[in-house]
């Protein structure tokens, strides 16, 4: 083929690529949350999928696709055209936890997906059975380490972010938890209320309620910095300096989008997290906004994939 032939190819395939850009949205948008209805990820891709399709005049249809931890959903999305029509909200699981607990990941999260932005952050909490005699963390871990082995902590699931907040807590405090996974943040909640173990590592969307009630006892929060929903509940880091544990959620796209239909998801879903009413309600609940550049947010996973990576591999944390 001739220079020229290629050159006009070249040409034509940069011009087609502008005016898609230009057109976009014309027609509507998939975003995938890769878990069952209820939770947090259902939560805010609901929210992010109403007010985008109020901001892009599309429909932008929120689709449940659940299974194996949220991989399942993960990789149909890695696996789409990238043209900006189907989106993710994901949690940290099928990200940053779960390439180092599965070794025939069908998508490398790092490569396959391209960031647009975070949309929250969500502090757990740290919370115990109230049979449990201790108020502060410091009682905690006298008291597990006294109890080597024998104090269960509930999770929603292995290597979600619950169990790697125990095993965290773990490594930093010197303690011997056993960990009792349940399918979903919902029964892990129920089994800890019951009495059937003793210790929880959960978003506050999930607790608070049971905290207010009695039937819980908050004992810190798993965030660097107290949080305004509990102001006179200190953080773990208050005694462990440095722990941070926590659930995330943000939005991305198939790795080779355009960046400029990448750049226009960023600044409409930023737009929408810094509506008064919108970071009211989330503050509300515990979360804090998002609304960071795709660079900032892929700087965020790389450290997640890495501090997580450290976590599985020095608890010695397995797959299912």
């Amino acid at each position: 083929m001739k220079l020229s032939s290629i050159a006009a190819l070249v040409c034509a395939a940069c011009t087609l690529h502008v005016a898609c850009a230009q057109d976009y949205p014309n027609r509507s948008i998939r975003l995938i949350s890769p878990y069952a209805p209820g939770g947090g990820t259902d939560y805010f891709s609901r929210l992010i999928g109403q007010k985008l399709t109020e901001r892009l005049g599309v429909s932008v249809v929120v689709e449940n696709r659940p299974g194996a931890g949220g991989v399942i959903g993960s990789d149909a999305v890695a696996k789409a055209a990238p043209d900006g029509y189907t989106l993710l909200l994901a949690s940290p699981s099928p990200i940053v936890v779960s390439p180092h607990l599965n070794k025939n990941m069908p998508y490398d999260p790092l490569k396959d997906l391209a960031p647009i932005t975070l949309v929250a952050s969500v502090p757990a909490i740290f919370v115990v059975h109230p049979s449990i005699p201790v108020k502060t963390v410091k009682e905690f871990i006298q008291f597990a380490k006294a109890r080597a082995g024998e104090l269960t902590y509930s999770s929603s699931g292995n290597g979600g972010t619950g169990h790697l907040a125990g095993a965290l807590f773990d490594l930093r405090a010197g303690t011997k938890m056993i960990h009792v996974p349940y399918k979903g943040t919902g029964p892990a909640t129920i089994a800890l209320i019951a009495g059937e173990v003793s210790i929880g590592f959960a978003e506050s969307i999930s607790l608070t309620t049971h905290i207010k009630a009695g039937r819980l006892r908050a004992i810190a929060m798993t965030s660097l910095k107290r949080s305004p929903l509990f102001p006179q509940l200190p953080t773990v880091a208050e005694t462990l300096p440095g722990y941070t544990a926590g659930p995330w959620y943000g939005a991305l796209t198939p790795s080779k989008t355009p960046a400029d239909i990448i750049g226009r998801l960023n600044r409409e879903i930023a737009a929408i997290l810094r509506a008064p009413d919108v970071r009211a309600g989330m503050r509300e609940s515990g979360a804090e906004p998002g609304g960071n550049s795709p660079v900032e947010f892929a700087a965020h996973i790389k450290d997640e994939y890495e501090r997580w990576g450290r976590v599985i591999r020095e608890s010695a944390i397995k797959s299912d």
